[in-house]
């Protein structure tokens, strides 16, 4: 799977982009699995209120099933402007 970060979450870890192996079920289940790398991810995802992601390319919600999808990208909210 790909996992995608943006703005200050890929600040945070380092990294635009990576491929994992996950046995995760849900979005948040891969959370806690990065969280558990090291800090730099427990950093990242710290406050999961400050995070909005998409999977596939479609806004979703952390409790969202992973069956299936290619690509999960994280981000901080959109402002307008």
């Amino acid at each position: 799977m790909d996992i995608l970060y943006f703005a200050w979450v890929r600040e945070r870890i380092g990294l635009p982009r990576e491929q994992v192996e996950t046995s995760a079920a849900t979005v948040a289940d891969l959370v806690e699995e990065l969280r558990a790398r090291e800090e730099r991810y427990a950093a990242a995802f710290a406050d999961l209120s400050a995070l909005r992601v998409a999977l596939d390319q479609e806004l979703s919600e952390f409790d969202a099933s992973l069956d299936g999808v290619r690509e999960v990208a994280f981000f901080p909210p959109m402002t307008g402007g």
